[in-house]
């Protein structure tokens, strides 16, 4: 029988009643979660630090080889798995939307980091020697706050997690050099963001350059300048991840996910997926449900 890949929230893995934030070494927290080495969905953000790491772990059906002092970075929704080779170790904060955002004032405070931007280029990161023990003493306190919690302890570990976001993020961010530079870096996150909300029923390039009042040649430039590829590749890239998403939950047929997609038939849908992915959506299916079932 085929299996639904599970999406798990902080309850379901949590011990005490706690929905929005949870805290862990990471070695204790792979001992009681082992599901988790298996595919699965998040319905929160999740941050992980190795300070130990053999093997590799998947992010949205994307390797990465799992070493010490690497930091990595998902939102809500992305698939995830694990496999590692001997002992892991590290620290892992799961934590909602409203756990932070409580605390800001700034609506969407978290999409100005880049690794939580849903790219995997910048969601995998591993720390340079210095920022690494800075990062691992500001997850050691965070650690100390929430098992021993003090007055404000909340608020403190938000601080702490503000820290951490912002000390990487500063690794991320590429100097620029003039006002143009820094423009074509707020043209293409917005570009992200209306590819983000409209990627199901808006796929022309030119459509989002009118939303953007540029032209399509200029959204273009800019994509291939700072991204490398095309305007048009992102909204097929973002479109194909989608699909992808939808296929680890077999009780959607092919058909309702095209249609999900808007796709006009579904063999248009079967020839768009192989195009890109070089299968079909029905091997894709059964391939993830195979590695899911080992």
């Amino acid at each position: 029988m085929i299996q639904n890949i599970p999406l798990y929230d902080i309850c379901s893995l949590s011990d005490i009643d706690q929905d929005d934030i949870l805290i862990s070494r990471f070695a204790p927290y792979l001992d009681t979660h082992k599901n988790l080495l298996t595919t699965h969905r998040h319905s929160f953000y999740h941050v992980v630090l190795f300070t130990e790491a053999g093997g590799t772990h998947t992010i949205d059906f994307e390797n990465f080889e799992a070493r010490p002092g690497q930091i990595y970075f998902m939102t809500p929704g992305q698939v995830h798995s694990w496999s590692f080779s001997g002992h892991t170790d590290g620290y892992i904060i799961n934590f909602s939307t409203s756990f932070l955002q409580s605390f800001l004032l700034q609506q969407g405070y978290l999409d100005n980091f880049s690794f939580f931007s849903g790219n995997l280029a910048d969601a995998v990161i591993n720390l340079p020697d210095e920022t690494y023990k800075t990062v691992k003493a500001l997850f050691e306190t965070i650690i100390a706050e929430y098992e021993a919690p003090s007055a404000s302890a909340s608020d403190m570990v938000r601080l702490l997690m503000l820290q951490i976001f912002i000390k990487v993020n500063r690794l991320c961010i590429n100097p620029v050099s003039g006002g143009n530079s820094s423009y074509n870096q707020t043209l293409l996150k917005s570009f992200k963001n209306l590819i983000e909300h409209h990627y199901s029923d808006i796929k022309l390039p030119k459509d989002y350059a009118a939303m953007l009042y540029i032209t399509p040649n200029h959204l273009n430039a800019v994509c291939k300048d700072i991204m490398g590829i095309s305007a048009g590749e992102m909204i097929r890239n973002r479109v194909l991840l989608e699909a992808k998403r939808m296929l680890t939950n077999p009780k959607l047929s092919i058909n309702e996910i095209s249609l999900k997609l808007n796709f006009s038939d579904n063999s248009y849908f079967t020839k768009f997926f192989k195009k890109l992915e070089e299968t079909t959506p029905e091997e894709f299916r059964k391939k993830l449900i195979y590695d899911h079932g080992k």
